[in-house]
C-alpha cells in the first residue's frame, strides 16, 4: 500500500499497533534505527521521528495482512521511503529506481547531509535549498553510452632475426638429414670448446 510522502511529518503520537506480537515490533524497531543508524543518522530525536513514522506505516499494512512479518514490512517501508525522498531531492523522477537509489545514497556520503543537515533527511515538508542543491550537485552523473569497436587482426613484425631464425627453422624441417648434421655438429662443437677449456 503506498502512501504519500507527507506522513513523514506526522505529529509524534505513541506507537500503538493493533496486530503483532511486541516482540516482533521491537526487532521491527531495532532493524529501521540500525539502517538509519547505517545511513549515519545519528541524531536520536530525528532518528526516533522517522522509527514512528515508519512503523506506523508497517503497522497500517501489517492489519491489512497479519501473516507478513513487521520487520519486514518496516524494511519495505524505510525503502520506499528513501527511494521516494531521493527521486523528489534529486529531481530524478523519470529515472530508473535503483538508480535514484544508489545516487541518493551517493550523494547523501559525499554532501554529508546528515551532519550539516541533521533534520533534513527525509523530510518532504522544510528542505533547506543549500541542502537540495549540495545533493544535486553530488549525485553521480551518468557517462556517455558504450561504444562497440572492431580491432582487425595484423601479423606481428619480429623483424629480420625471426624471419632467418624461422626459415632455417623451415629448412630443417624440410630436411631431417641436414638438422640430424647441425646438431651433432653443434654437439661436438661444443664438446671440442669444453675440452680446450679446461685443459
Amino acid at each position: 500500500m503506498e502512501l504519500p510522502l507527507e506522513s513523514v511529518d506526522a505529529p509524534l503520537s505513541r506507537f500503538r499497533p493493533r496486530t503483532g506480537t511486541m516482540e516482533a515490533w521491537n526487532a521491527a524497531y531495532v532493524r529501521v534505527e540500525d539502517y538509519l543508524r547505517a545511513h549515519r543518522i545519528h541524531n536520536r530525536l530525528h532518528q526516533s521521528r522517522l522509527i514512528q513514522t515508519v512503523l506506523e506505516r508497517a503497522a497500517r499494512r501489517h492489519e491489512a495482512n497479519p501473516a507478513l512479518e513487521p520487520t519486514t514490512l518496516a524494511a519495505e517501508e524505510i525503502e520506499a521511503l528513501m527511494d521516494e525522498w531521493f527521486s523528489e531531492v534529486l529531481d530524478n523522477k523519470n529515472h530508473p529506481q535503483e538508480r535514484v537509489a544508489t545516487a541518493g545514497r551517493v550523494a547523501m556520503l559525499l554532501s554529508d547531509g546528515p551532519q550539516k543537515w541533521p533534520y533534513a533527511f527525509l523530510d518532504s515538508q522544510t528542505i533547506p535549498e543549500d541542502f537540495t542543491r549540495e545533493m544535486r550537485a553530488s549525485s553521480m552523473q551518468a557517462g556517455p553510452d558504450m561504444t562497440f569497436s572492431n580491432m582487425a587482426p595484423r601479423p606481428i613484425d619480429l623483424g629480420t632475426i625471426s624471419e632467418a631464425a624461422g626459415e632455417t627453422l623451415e629448412r630443417f624441417e624440410k630436411w631431417p638429414i641436414l638438422r640430424t648434421l647441425v646438431l651433432w655438429g653443434f654437439f661436438l662443437a661444443t664438446l671440442l670448446a669444453i675440452f680446450r677449456v679446461t685443459r
